[in-house]
């Protein structure tokens, strides 16, 4: 039943009446209704584009290259979201002992040597059999996370090209690397005995890196004075050692240079992974080390590519290369850690 309001004049007064209506099938949804809006995807051929769908939701190729194997995780998986309290966040770690970088005694040269050609300090292990090597201890104190995407990476690489495959990829890219720094160090000792500083032609070298030698053609237009090429580098204090590529000068300043090749692009210092702590290391030790009568601040990291496109070059100033120095004596002493823990559980093990 519906009660309709409505009012009479009587006399010129106003008088209210009220009529009761019974109202039948009456709806607010009639009122309310409106045409319904056309989609704009109604009219698409679903049937034209529908490969196109298939073929980008299928697709195994991704259109973005990731810098590094983290970024491809979180790329293909999300970024990991990391929930820990600001009490539980671990602190900044610092070296116990924090030993110099540079040998007060020995001064900082700035003035190009005397022609000649560069110095090959060859290591002799027998002398040395126990003493690690730089290498060797970045291998040893990795971090759990750069294990897992290392791991990742090669269980996904045997995947791919079975045990031999990968077995037979891992040795081209240790020949290739061999050869690169072969011809390198060919290069870089003519141009420090001749008048003409102009690196050879490629076509002299292996195909297999005159790519390599053709990105960094012009990082080497930029480097003058070669000191040392494949040298050895012993620490004393610190007890070890390690094999530089080459110490020269960069655009006028004198820095320890390490040659790398890789197959994806390194634009960014980050990167390049733990190669500014090696190159730390390395710097570190000539500079303690009788053998070279000169101290370096600098660093610098080029990376070469196979396809011949410019190689990047990571110049490393005296303040990074102190951060990285601190780096590095943190993972030396992880590495005496573990092989205190070692010898200690073989001594209990022999007991």
């Amino acid at each position: 039943m519906f009660i309709l309001n409505r009012v009479a004049c009587v006399g010129g007064t106003v008088v209210p009446r009220c009529t009761a209506l019974f109202v039948r099938h009456f709806s607010a949804c009639r009122c309310l209704r409106s045409a319904k809006r056309r989609s704009p995807y109604s009219s698409v051929d679903s049937e034209r584009y529908s490969s196109l769908v298939k073929s980008v939701m299928s697709s195994r190729i991704s259109s973005q290259t990731p810098d590094t194997l983290q970024a491809e995780d979180e790329h293909v998986y999300g970024p990991v979201v990391k929930a820990a309290t600001p009490s539980s966040r671990p602190e900044t770690r610092v070296p116990k002992t924090l030993h110099p970088f540079l040998h007060f005694k020995e001064t900082l040269e700035t003035e190009e040597p005397e022609s000649g050609p560069p110095a090959r300090i060859v290591l002799n292990r027998a002398d040395r059999p126990l003493v690690p090597s730089v290498t060797r201890i970045l291998q040893q104190t990795l971090s759990p996370e750069q294990i897992f995407y290392l791991e990742r990476w090669k269980r996904r690489m045997v995947a791919e090209l079975g045990e031999e495959g990968f077995k037979e990829y891992s040795q081209n890219l240790f020949r290739q690397g061999k050869l690169f720094h072969s011809a390198l160090e060919d290069i870089l000792s003519s141009c420090a005995t001749r008048e003409n500083t102009n690196p050879p032609e490629t076509s002299e070298y292996p195909p297999e890196v005159q790519g390599y030698l053709e990105s960094i053609s012009h990082v080497l237009s930029d480097v003058r004075a070669v000191r040392a090429t494949e040298s050895a580098v012993y620490h004393d204090t610190l007890n070890y050692l390690g094999i530089l590529d080459c110490v020269a000068c960069y655009r006028g300043v004198l820095c320890v240079i390490d040659w790398k090749t890789s197959e994806k692009p390194k634009p960014f210092l980050s990167n390049t992974y733990d190669n500014p702590v090696q190159l730390a290391a390395y710097a570190g030790a000539l500079n303690n080390d009788a053998n070279y009568k000169y101290q370096v601040e600098h660093g610098l990291i080029v990376v070469a590519y196979k396809d011949g496109s410019p190689a990047h070059a990571h110049q490393l100033s005296s303040e990074l290369m102190l951060e990285y120095w601190n780096t590095w004596l943190i993972r030396l002493e992880e590495c005496t850690e573990q092989r205190s823990r070692l010898a200690s559980t073989s001594f209990e093990q022999k007991r």
